[in-house]
Formats: structure tokens, C-alpha cells, sequence
């Protein structure tokens, strides 16, 4: 369908190559295999084809929406000329492709961020992330995530999927995280997670005053007309989900009653407490997506800190725990409350 033209020592251009079933969302590619431009001399087969399908055929590393992309912005020419996506090809002409890197191709670079490490040995770090960061790479967060920190303050990590992150938290919860530092350690940990042998404990301010405690078993999955949310369903795609609470004081936001409960995980699902807490009419305080959305002012982000982690150490089978104090927000919130911590 096409020759491709090499380039001569005058020109920056580049042979193309193609690796079978490269892809350009691989997690952890950080560069785009091509980051010179491409020269490719179409064929009598390509008459009659569409600009971008015919791209799409030659450079199957890259996404055909990514292709578009660049023929929209001007990257591609045809003849020299910028061309449309639905242009059609006659089989003689000359493209030249100038592949531009994504937001998603930088998402695993290392970044200077600060980064609260609570313990750290041979095997794993326990960290104390703040609210407002980050944890993985995703859409609207390419960079400046705990991620990116992780690998600036620790190389070796980009050898180990996700960089050792095993669990997650929510962008605005605050609390402690388990990360490993090799691949052993990992594999060790996702079994612990999935057999519910780690413990995680939860200080979370809800409104209104639930019972003494309880135990919320309800499965959660994608809610049916909002994506961006989780919620409590009876879906066969839904997953179980368990969480315990306990109240530990009551208090009052401008003259409405809140109460400060404990949570604890046996399973790990997204937005599990904020979800589960909903679910029973207790929503978390400064929750914007699942709480009293008239009320969201009272506080910049949802009542909650991962305050205690507890695992079997991957190396030497011990017990460990870890706590984390209140961040200062929190405790400010609970002085207003007039909620005190119990000893």
C-alpha cells in the first residue's frame, strides 16, 4: 500500500517500523516510538481509501482517533498539502506524518513531589498521601500524580507494574497507602487485598447520627445513567462490597447534627464508603458527588482519612500496622463540630 522514503543525512526523517500489536495506551510506554516525521509514498491499493483508514492501515501503533488528530491540527500532508480525514486517496500521492506525543504518553514520567513516607524497608513503602493528590494517571490527571512521584523519588519502581501502587484513594481522601517496591511484593500484596487479609480503617464525618454501628453489605457497580459515579446495585456486573462502622461522636455543622464514624474494608471498591454511607441515608460531609449537594460549602472535600493500614509483611510474614493522625482540615472540621476523638 505504500514505500516508505528513507531519509538522507540532510533529512531528520525516519525509517518506519512497525512492531506487531504495539499500541500506543500501553501503560507504560513514555515516549511514541516514532517522535520524527514519517514519509510514506502510497500505492495503486490505497485508491479509493479514506486518508485517516489508510493511515490507520500504515501506522497501526497509533490509535486511529490519534491519526484523526493529527490530520484535524495539520500534521499530515498530502502532497505537501494539509488534506481532510475523509480525503480519498488515489494511490500516488506522498504523506508526510508528524507524530506528536499525548498528555496519556508522559503520564508515567518521574516528578519531584513531595511524598509523605510513614515506613519504608527493602519490600514496600507506606505513605501518608494528602488530600488533592492523585494517585495513577488518568484522564484530566496526566501528570502531578503520586505516580509520577513515586517513580522520580524511587527509579527502580518503573520496573514494577504501576510503579508498586496496589490500592488506591480517592483524589481528595487523605490517609495511608501501601506501595511496593518489586514485583514480589506486589504479587504478595494483591493476594492479601484480594483474600481481605488487609485491614483498612476509615475516620469519616457524616451528617446525621447513624445507630451505635452496623454492617452494610450491598454490591456496587457503575451507576446507570451517571459514569462518572458508582452505586449500590443488583446488576450481575455489580461486585460484593462489606463495610463495617461504628460511631464514635456526634456533634453539629451549624446547628445540623453529624456524627464521626469509623469505617473498616473487607472489600475495596470505588468510592465504596461514600457510597455505602449514601446508601443507608448518612451521606459524607463535603462530598460533592454523593452528598447534600446544597452543603457541599461547608468543607473542600469529602470527610474522610485512611487512618489505619494493617498487612502481613511480604518478606518476613510479621504483622504490621500503621496509623495516620487526622490532617489539620479534619480536625479543624471537628472542632467545629464539637466532636472530640475518642482516646
Amino acid at each position: 500500500m505504500a514505500t516508505v522514503i528513507k531519509p538522507n543525512s540532510e533529512d531528520r526523517m525516519t525509517d518506519l517500523v512497525v512492531e506487531p500489536g504495539a499500541d500506543d495506551a500501553d501503560e507504560f510506554e513514555v515516549e511514541l516510538p516514532h517522535s520524527e516525521p514519517i514519509t510514506l509514498k502510497l500505492e495503486a491499493d490505497a485508491c479509493g481509501q479514506r486518508l485517516d483508514k489508510v493511515l490507520s492501515g500504515l501506522l497501526p501503533q497509533y490509535s486511529r482517533g490519534r491519526l484523526q488528530q493529527w490530520i484535524e491540527e495539520g500534521r499530515v500532508t498530502v502532497d505537501g498539502k494539509p488534506a481532510k480525514v475523509r480525503a480519498t486517496m488515489y494511490g500516488d500521492e506522498v504523506l508526510r506524518v508528524e507524530p506528536q506525543a499525548s498528555q496519556s504518553d508522559t503520564a508515567y514520567l518521574p516528578e519531584a513531589i513531595d511524598i509523605n513516607v510513614i515506613y519504608e524497608d527493602d519490600e514496600l513503602i507506606v505513605i501518608n498521601k494528602p488530600a488533592g493528590l492523585v494517585v495513577h494517571p488518568g484522564a484530566g490527571n496526566w501528570s502531578g500524580t503520586l505516580l509520577n512521584g513515586l517513580l522520580y523519588r524511587w527509579p527502580q519502581l518503573v520496573g514494577v507494574p504501576r510503579a508498586g501502587i496496589v490500592h488506591r484513594l480517592d483524589k481528595d481522601t487523605s490517609g495511608l497507602m501501601v506501595v511496593a517496591k518489586t514485583l514480589t511484593a506486589q504479587t504478595d500484596l494483591v493476594r492479601q487485598l484480594q483474600e481481605r487479609s488487609v485491614s483498612r480503617e476509615y475516620f469519616a464525618l457524616v451528617w446525621g447520627q447513624p445507630v451505635s454501628n452496623g454492617r452494610i453489605e450491598a454490591a456496587i457497580g457503575r451507576h446507570p445513567r451517571e459514569r462518572v459515579k458508582m452505586a449500590v446495585s443488583t446488576l450481575p456486573t455489580a461486585k460484593p462490597a462489606v463495610t463495617h462502622y461504628q460511631k464514635l461522636g456526634m456533634g453539629k455543622l451549624d446547628g445540623r447534627p453529624v456524627a464521626l464514624v469509623q469505617c473498616q474494608l473487607e472489600t475495596g471498591r470505588t468510592h465504596q464508603i461514600r457510597v455505602h454511607m449514601q446508601s443507608i441515608g448518612f451521606p459524607l460531609v463535603g462530598d460533592g458527588v454523593y452528598g447534600k449537594q446544597h452543603l457541599v460549602f461547608m468543607f473542600p472535600r469529602q470527610a474522610l482519612h485512611a487512618r489505619r493500614l494493617a498487612l502481613i509483611h511480604p518478606a518476613t510474614g510479621e504483622e504490621c500496622a500503621w496509623t495516620a493522625s487526622l490532617p489539620e482540615d479534619f480536625m479543624s472540621l471537628l472542632q467545629r463540630a464539637n466532636i472530640v476523638l475518642p482516646e
